[in-house]
């Protein structure tokens, strides 16, 4: 009774403050022990408007906008008592985050390698099936050896993916998107102007997209390959979810794939969508995320959901960032929860643009001039970390379908059986065969 008290009239006091309206709405994510009423309180109080859950039914994380400084107000009010009083854990600025992009300068030999070939039921070009980032990886003899191509769920938290892509089509989920908050995950809705006409069937290897501006891609039309800068095009990273979604298949074919539109076809994508991706994930049965993106600076509610992943017994792999740097970025350095993935190239050595250095590398994949799934039924040639990371999520998929009882701890140990290279590259460069052998035969990594 005296704590209710307490909090009337705490309320009482600040709602006698006069707040004056910015001209925009800031976003914030609030993280709280006391349910959504602890938060509808806060914006009583605080004159916010509570948006929408984070975390699904947990009901502890959640988006609120306010035409105030709501970090600054909480801070200043009774020395945060009134934060305190209602479970709020913690109130922190929803962030806009970027998408990696590395120009590519060539195009592989690889993506002109038009010759169809069957890919476990699907037809694809012998230039992704048998391109050389597979073979240096041991994709084919870690599949035929222990006749396994995958059977979880691999969620990828990117740009969406095209959901008509004849390629990926049998293996893809519906997802979500984030950025629109509804179900489904088509990178179309953002430049319908590009939709092919016949899109809502599977596009014909004669029918291709008008090709859109992309900085980190090489794209084979019918006739030829292109390099495209996007020079910041508001278009610049359509295709990435296709993308780093075809390198998931190309590494577990048969794996189903969940895309989580969290990011926009300009490559940037609020925090906020990516922490419910990252929930959303978890309560919709998935075993691994890819996560092809980094920002420089931890957050707590993103940390949590981390966590939450983990304790659920969720495989975590993520690009390490493409700043040639060994400074932390997130969430590879969450090294205990993330499996941090660096670029190396078709030679084995680490990749110039690529991060390195234990706090955000665990293990290296290749990552130059990748040949993948792209919109309209294509394929394209890209680099950067972006692209080593969902061969390594694809890699814990096919860990998962071997033996039973995979973590993030066994499947870290595991895929550190790698090809020894540099120091900086930490376990080394991923060999898959050698890391289902370690985890069925290693009792270390049990």
């Amino acid at each position: 009774m005296k704590r209710n008290l307490t909090i009337c009239l705490i309320l009482m006091m600040v709602m006698a403050v006069t707040v004056t309206p910015a001209a925009a709405q800031n976003r914030y994510i609030v993280r709280t022990t006391g349910g959504l009423s602890s938060v509808l309180k806060l914006c009583l109080s605080e004159n916010c408007q509570v948006q929408q859950p984070l975390d699904g039914s947990i009901g502890q994380t959640y988006l609120v906008t306010s035409s105030g400084n709501l970090i600054s107000n909480l801070l200043g009010l009774v020395g945060g008592l009134l934060e305190r009083l209602l479970g709020i854990v913690s109130v922190e600025a929803d962030q806009l985050l970027p998408l990696p992009q590395v120009p590519v300068t060539t195009v592989p030999a690889g993506l002109y390698d038009n010759t169809p070939v069957n890919y476990y039921g699907t037809i694809v070009t012998q230039g992704y099936a048998l391109q050389p980032a597979a073979s240096i990886i041991r994709l084919t003899d870690a599949q035929t050896g222990f006749n396994v191509t995958g059977s979880g769920i691999v969620a990828v938290i990117d740009t969406g993916v095209d959901i008509y892509h004849p390629v990926l089509v049998p293996v893809l989920l519906p997802g979500y998107d984030f950025t629109r908050n509804q179900p489904g995950a088509s990178e179309w809705l953002d430049v319908p102007q590009l939709q092919p006409e016949n899109s809502t069937t599977s596009t014909s290897e004669t029918e291709q997209p008008v090709l859109v501006q992309q900085s980190s891609a090489a794209i084979l039309d019918q006739s030829s390959a292109a390099i495209l800068d996007g020079g910041g095009s508001s278009d610049s990273d359509f295709g990435h979810g296709t993308m780093t979604s075809g390198l998931v298949h190309l590494a577990a074919p048969t794996a189903k794939i969940l895309p989580l539109k969290a990011f926009s076809a300009n490559g940037t994508g609020y925090l906020s969508n990516i922490i419910a991706a990252l929930y959303y994930a978890v309560q919709n049965n998935a075993n691994v995320v890819n996560m092809s993106f980094d920002t420089p600076s931890s957050s707590p509610a993103f940390n949590a959901a981390i966590s939450y992943a983990n304790q659920s017994g969720l495989i975590l792999v993520a690009a390490a960032g493409n700043g040639d740097t060994s400074a932390a970025v997130y969430p590879a350095a969450l090294n205990t929860n993330v499996m941090g993935i660096a670029s190396t190239s078709d030679t084995d050595t680490k990749s110039s643009f690529s991060n390195y250095g234990d706090t955000d590398v665990w293990i290296a994949a290749p990552g130059e001039y990748v040949i993948s799934t792209y919109p309209g039924g294509s394929f394209a040639a890209e680099s950067g970390t972006s692209f080593s990371s969902p061969l390594v999520a694809g890699s814990a998929d096919l860990l998962m379908t071997l033996k039973p009882g995979l973590n993030q701890t066994n499947a870290a140990c595991a895929l550190s059986n790698a090809v020894k290279l540099t120091p900086n590259l930490n376990n080394g460069r991923l060999d898959v065969y050698q890391a289902l052998s370690a985890w069925t035969n290693n009792s270390s990594c049990k």
